[in-house]
């Protein structure tokens, strides 16, 4: 493998794993704070997708103000949909919750189909970032895939100055640590989860709506990603973001580099790195924090 390849590999990594980054961290907040387990982060993936999907002929080459109409879209659903579902499975035992968002997977799907159909769709790139950058005398990179590294990037210490610098971060990490005590202190737990649930399905659909148009937008498409995202949460520790983070990255490169080198195996190359890390620190790389 030479030096450009090389590169562009480790560049496929990095994009890679801050997309799953995105879709993980909005996992780990709603189950490190809100403790439910939530089967249905993957469709809010896909739901983003699809949201670039019916955007884009809306909004032209405004791919900017597609991706704040969708984060705002999706942050409403996310609102509504606590309200109305999630606020009651707080105090069930987790198997409730697994089998009862398993059945809201079936509800997004089945109205999916109806509303746009199975087929697969493709969203195309807006123009100025459809060029691509020179690696070496043969090698190229698309300028998309870089926009869409910087874009996770910009949203993560977004994240991060949110939930350190902030008031209302200092109330997630106080209910994440003690809900009792902050709903004795007089914070309105109720919104507050409202308000991380809203968070969580935005940062997902957000990965979504990047990535669309660097794959395909198809039925099921939000199942893979959310075998990977509770990979990354293992490995990175239930309910720390920084955590997320780097085991994001780490996924990133197991997963690119697998493929490069041992394409056969390159399936089990991330459930492999979960066990690594489970039998050497089974809470993960970073305890609870963020």
């Amino acid at each position: 493998m030479d030096l450009a390849t090389f590169l562009v590999q480790c560049l496929n990594a990095v994009q890679y794993g801050l997309l799953l980054f995105l879709v993980a961290s909005g996992l780990t907040l709603i189950f490190g704070i809100m403790g439910v387990i939530n089967l249905a982060h993957g469709s809010f993936y896909m739901m983003g997708a699809y949201l670039a999907f019916a955007l884009a002929p809306l909004f032209g080459s405004n791919f900017l103000l597609m991706l704040a109409a969708g984060v705002l879209l999706s942050a409403a659903f996310g609102y509504l949909l606590e309200w109305a579902f999630f606020s009651f499975l707080y105090e069930r035992e987790h198997l409730q919750q697994v089998l009862m968002t398993y059945a809201l997977i079936l509800v997004f799907e089945e109205t999916r189909s109806l509303l746009v159909g199975n087929d697969v769709h493709g969203v195309p790139a807006p123009a100025w970032l459809a060029g691509t950058l020179p690696l070496g005398d043969l090698m190229t990179y698309p300028v998309y895939r870089l926009f869409a590294s910087a874009a996770c990037i910009v949203v993560g210490v977004a994240l991060y100055l949110v939930v350190n610098k902030t008031r209302l971060g200092m109330m997630i990490r106080a209910g994440a640590s003690n809900r009792d005590m902050v709903r004795g202190l007089g914070v309105d737990i109720t919104r507050l989860y409202r308000i991380v649930f809203a968070g969580g399905v935005a940062l997902a659909a957000l990965a979504g709506m990047i990535a669309a148009p660097m794959s395909s937008v198809y039925p099921g498409m939000g199942g893979h990603v959310l075998i990977i995202c509770f990979v990354v949460v293992v490995i990175g520790g239930i309910g720390s973001i920084s955590g997320a983070l780097i085991a994001s990255l780490l996924v990133g490169f197991v997963d690119t580099f697998g493929k490069v080198f041992f394409a056969e195996l390159s399936g089990i190359g991330v459930y492999v790195l979960m066990a690594i890390v489970l039998v050497w620190r089974p809470e993960g790389l970073m305890k609870r924090g963020y």
